[in-house]
């Protein structure tokens, strides 16, 4: 039986970092976080690489997931082919269930603080789940700009409630 998809709105209500690093601590004890979103239907990594896939990208393509959590737009890069991956996130203990070999390199990084990356790094960004409530704001996209590459591409996905009421409408 699926989960009530009002049940993960709990995350939403968070607002410092410390008490969403705690929320992510706890959705990881023993898989929970990947359970569920098998469970809730979550399909934003399946869908977004699909986007994705549009583009004609290179298989070897330096792709960065940003906000990468357990892995999952990883997983979903490396059916199709693409294995130059690195991946990002807020929560070690999301980085903790990374599967072996998805990303070249795995790293603890806060989006929101200037990234330590040089300019035009990728060629592409994925971030998927990750501009949502409590979580990365608008103007991670400057930082998620300059280290794309020339021509490169961001692919991304807002939760619509907070695309006004934290100004991505403004940022876009």
């Amino acid at each position: 039986m699926k989960k009530d998809v009002a049940n993960k709105l709990d995350i939403y209500k968070l607002k410092t970092p410390e008490e969403l690093l705690k929320y992510y601590q706890d959705w990881t004890n023993n898989n929970k976080y990947n359970k569920d979103m098998v469970d809730w239907n979550y399909t934003a990594p399946q869908e977004t690489v699909s986007v994705l896939k549009k583009y004609a990208l290179k298989k070897n393509s330096k792709i960065l997931d940003a906000g990468c959590g357990t892995g999952l737009v990883g997983i979903e890069l490396k059916k199709y082919g693409y294995s130059n991956i690195d991946g990002v996130d807020f929560s070690q203990n999301m980085l903790n269930l990374v599967p072996q070999g998805i990303y070249k390199k795995i790293e603890k990084v806060d989006l929101n603080k200037l990234l330590k990356f040089k300019n035009n790094t990728y060629d592409v960004i994925m971030c998927v789940g990750t501009f949502t409530y409590g979580h990365v704001m608008p103007k991670a996209l400057d930082e998620l700009i300059r280290i794309t590459k020339n021509k490169g591409l961001i692919c991304f996905t807002i939760n619509e409630g907070i695309y006004e009421e934290y100004g991505f409408d403004n940022k876009i």
